[in-house]
């Protein structure tokens, strides 16, 4: 219901204190080099005169390096160290690229080329300059800026493996979403986006090898579109990641009232309390939480709340076969009328095209962990080795789907409720207060951790990017932070109160934002990766002696020279990316209609008091 990835996974606390600069000055994750690290970690990652045949040539040299790298320790006790909370150390120095391995400095004869910024022959890169080799324009050694970076990079593929798995874990809607697509289709799509963003992760686990390194690191998704498509992109990778962590919050209101209803109603059905109600009071809570501005050595929170996930997980898996279904939240939010207990091989009969995509949108919201895969690789000592991380990850995440899916499905067919363990029966009072106490304490703790990010991200990449307003840790962004933080999570209410639908509004966030990240944009920027490193001839490309950047042509004939190259691939990548597109659209599309038939028919009204769980 509420996992990591779709709450803010762009800064994991379990794997780095990232969270905490957000928006701030040093809002990097250098802060540890010195006094003139801000203005050299801000403008590294914005610096739109730096070309790609630089990012690329660097990315190369910090490859070679890390083959260096001893990958003992790198898969179960990554594992070990992330369970534990325990941060892995090595017994590796830790260096970068050696600064002496490359003269930055202009070499006599070479000044016109210099000069040439976005000219032909030689483009100027901002590795040129007339400081010493040893030293940036912002008083940093190259020494200091590699080693500042390597200090921070110490997860393993092990860990990464352990990361993903328990961020994008999150099986409570899988069982609603067979009921509306059957026990083939349903396990067929599901298995067919899991490998698709498996695939998805590659494209971005390649991108990453070729444009990140030491001197210009590569932190998140807005990194990578800034440098394959420039500021634009990034503009609105960020802008959307902001919304889908802010719809989720919205998401979280809804599911934890709907828990917190069903607690109070009791065994007897004589407790109640007004639904709008028990919204606010999560809300409450979550400005009160969301005050706490540092999140350092809280890590451990967030792997108590994974597993209390997964005890609710088993605990659903197997009350369900024990109990009837939850007759009363199936009629009360989706108008299922009481009957016997029908399955499905193929589509279910009864359902429409609206439904099957609703319930496919389930599968692509459990699979939305992209927006965190280049923050992870960012944490790594050997970026390599991220795919046998992400490729465990995916076939283990798929065979729980799949599992839960369909056991739940099995014991409650079309009264499979979203999300599972809301759809025990009162009967069972005493396993469906565990489900409910349980996610209601996983919810505060991501109401702590994620609520706190989610306002950070949106103020970085909304209120400072476009709107320049001060650090968060400036007099008034100090301010300003207790002033957004109710102002926040009181808009997340209002949209949660105003469409208390957990399936319709969790596949909407799936079509509109999380499969973006997923399956639409990771292969246009393969498109755009491989074109412009494909159009790289023997003769181009970055001189790390003169700090220019050598091209003999430039424009449409460049892109098309790239894109001709592996036409075939990139050919079936712009499919693929259509192909996306046309499913987020229908996905919008379906979930809106969903929305307005339920509120329609009279099943669910905006800021209603009766609880949609029943």
């Amino acid at each position: 219901m509420t996992t990591f990835a779709n709450l803010g996974g762009a800064a994991d606390p379990r794997s780095s204190d990232h969270a905490d600069f957000i928006g701030g000055s040093y809002d990097t994750p250098t802060h540890e080099i010195g006094t003139h690290d801000e203005r050299r970690g801000s403008m590294v990652y914005t610096d739109s005169s730096i070309l790609f045949e630089e990012y690329h040539w660097w990315a190369n040299q910090s490859r070679a390096y890390e083959k260096t790298l001893s990958a003992s320790g790198a898969g179960m006790s990554g594992i070990l160290s992330m369970f534990t909370g325990k941060k892995k150390t090595t017994g590796d120095s830790i260096t970068g690229v050696p600064a002496e391995s490359v003269q930055e400095k202009p070499q006599p004869g070479n000044e016109k080329a210099m000069e040439a910024h976005g000219g032909n022959p030689g483009e100027k890169s901002s590795g040129a300059s007339d400081l010493s080799p040893q030293r940036d324009q912002y008083g940093i050694t190259n020494d200091e800026w590699y080693n500042a970076q390597r200090s921070i990079r110490t997860a393993t593929w092990g860990s990464v493996f352990y990361l993903i798995t328990t961020d994008i874990l999150g099986p409570y809607s899988v069982p609603w979403a067979i009921s509306q697509m059957g026990y083939g289709p349903g396990a067929g799509l599901y298995i067919v986006f899991g490998l698709l963003a498996a695939y998805s992760g590659t494209q971005l686990w390649k991108q990453f090898l070729g444009l990140d390194s030491t001197k210009y690191p590569l932190r998140n998704y807005g990194d990578l579109a800034f440098r394959v498509y420039g500021n634009s992109a990034r503009v609105l990778c960020n802008v959307l990641q902001s919304f889908q962590f802010f719809l989720n919050v919205s998401l979280l209101i809804v599911g934890n009232a709907q828990g917190m209803g069903q607690m109070v109603e009791g065994v007897n059905h004589t407790g109640y309390i007004c639904f709008i109600v028990a919204e606010v009071i999560f809300m409450l809570a979550g400005c009160i939480l969301g005050q706490i501005r540092t999140l350092q050595r809280l890590g451990f929170l967030a792997n108590l709340a994974v597993w209390l996930n997964v005890l609710v997980i088993i605990m659903t898996m197997i009350v369900v076969h024990s109990y009837p279904p939850n007759y009363d939240a199936s009629f009360s939010t989706y108008k299922t009328p009481k009957g016997p207990v029908v399955t499905s091989v193929t589509w279910p009969e009864g359902t429409e095209l609206k439904d099957h995509i609703n319930g496919l949108m389930q599968g692509v919201f459990s699979y939305g962990g992209a927006t965190l895969f280049n923050e992870l690789m960012s944490e790594m000592r050997r970026p390599y080795d991220f795919w046998k991380g992400l490729i465990c990850a995916e076939i283990f995440i798929i065979g729980v789907y799949i599992t839960m899916g369909m056991v739940v499905y099995s014991a409650q067919g079309q009264f499979a409720y979203n999300p599972a363990y809301q759809g025990i029966p009162s009967s069972a009072y005493q396993w469906q207060t565990l489900g409910n106490a349980v996610s209601y304490i996983s919810g505060l703790i991501a109401a702590l951790l994620y609520g706190n990010i989610g306002v950070k991200v949106f103020y970085a990449c909304v209120m400072r990017d476009i709107f320049k307003f001060p650090t968060l840790d400036d007099k008034k962004g100090k301010w300003i932070w207790v002033a957004i933080v109710p102002i926040y999570w009181g808009a997340a209410f209002l949209v949660g109160a105003a469409i208390p639908q957990i399936s319709n509004l969790s596949a909407f966030v799936g079509a509109a934002c999380i499969l973006q990240f997923s399956y639409t944009f990771p292969p246009i920027l393969m498109v755009g990766y491989n074109c412009q490193k494909d159009a790289i001839s023997a003769d181009e490309g970055f001189d790390p002696t003169t700090g220019a950047v050598v091209r003999h042509d430039t424009g449409m004939a460049r892109w098309k020279r790239g894109y001709m190259k592996k036409w075939h691939v990139n050919t079936f990548d712009m499919i693929y990316f259509l192909g996306a597109l046309v499913v987020a659209g229908l996905g919008i599309y379906s979930s809106v209609l969903g929305m307005h038939e339920a509120f329609s028919s009279g099943t669910i009204t905006a800021f209603t008091c009766k609880n949609p769980a029943g």
